[in-house]
């Protein structure tokens, strides 16, 4: 673990915004979870070990973005760690729990992820329940949301504004890793979810080409289930607007060791993959101009 603290830290500190000056294709890649940085103040207060804080990363997952990197697309990797602050929840998405300075009728209800431990702020993993070994001051989690929530968004906004002003559209693809997933049923276990809030935030061809082109490297793809795409999705994705947003997520057994914590012989490939993605959506949307099938989108 990183263990520098995050307090005042300059935005260089935060993320790292890579190629988006010299990109040739209308592709951001982002990646908000792979976040390695701890400040003291997480381990002083955490009631479990550093490796289970781990558990909340996408191991590794900022890995699987190099070789899209090389294909002319920007990237948009998070230092910060999750647990810290979690970049793909709203700023409202905060469990009342966490909180020791504020009666719990402050916050809207929280919604299905907050009650299950993942708001904001991360507060229990299942199997290791608490996470702290007390609640965070409303303005501890204020100053995180004005000095890493907001810049990384404000640096997403930008980025893909940038794009669109320049090749008139757009593509967001926001790159997640997940635990293997259970058997449901006596169908295949997903590999790899694309996830587009249920055709909300990209364009119906764009989703449907995104999954076909994994397929065709043999990967079992699943659509929205168990992961639609979360508050990155919900507030970049605009596809009336030429700018598109798709969630994926990888199954890290592809392209980590089997204790699912370090790179393992699969990487290659699935860096191979990411760029492969990277090149074909470009590719069609340079060729359609962006434009989405909205009325399709919408069903």
């Amino acid at each position: 673990m990183d263990n520098r603290s995050a307090d005042n830290a300059s935005p260089s500190r935060l993320f790292s915004l890579a190629g988006l000056a010299e990109a040739r294709l209308p592709v951001l890649v982002a990646v908000p979870h792979a976040g390695r940085d701890y400040p003291d103040e997480i381990l002083v207060n955490s009631r479990v070990t550093a490796q289970v804080l781990e558990r909340l990363e996408d191991r590794h997952a900022d890995m699987l973005a190099l070789q899209a990197a090389k294909t002319g697309c920007a990237t948009l990797v998070a230092h910060v760690a999750r647990a810290w602050i979690d970049l793909n929840r709203a700023p409202s998405e905060i469990d009342p729990q966490m909180i020791s300075n504020a009666p719990r009728t402050a916050f809207a209800q929280p919604s299905a992820k907050v009650r299950g431990g993942l708001g904001l702020v991360p507060r229990r993993l299942a199997d290791h329940g608490e996470l702290w070994r007390r609640p965070w001051t409303r303005e501890s989690i204020g100053a995180r949301v004005s000095g890493m929530h907001d810049p990384y968004h404000q640096a997403l906004s930008h980025a893909l504004a940038s794009l669109k002003a320049r090749f008139g559209c757009a593509m967001l693809i926001d790159l997640h890793s997940m635990p293997p997933l259970r058997p449901e049923g006596s169908g295949p276990v997903p590999r790899i979810v694309v996830g587009d809030r249920y055709g909300r935030s990209a364009g119906a061809r764009l989703c449907d080409l995104a999954q076909r082109t994994l397929a065709r490297r043999g990967y079992e793809v699943a659509l929205n289930h168990p992961y639609a795409g979360g508050y990155v999705l919900e507030r970049h994705g605009r596809p009336a607007r030429d700018i598109h947003a798709l969630q994926i997520e990888v199954d890290r057994s592809l392209y980590l060791d089997e204790a699912l914590s370090e790179r393992g012989q699969g990487l290659e490939a699935m860096q191979e993959a990411v760029a492969d993605l990277v090149r074909t959506l470009a590719d069609d949307l340079l060729q359609h101009g962006g434009r989405a099938d909205i009325a399709i989108a919408a069903e």
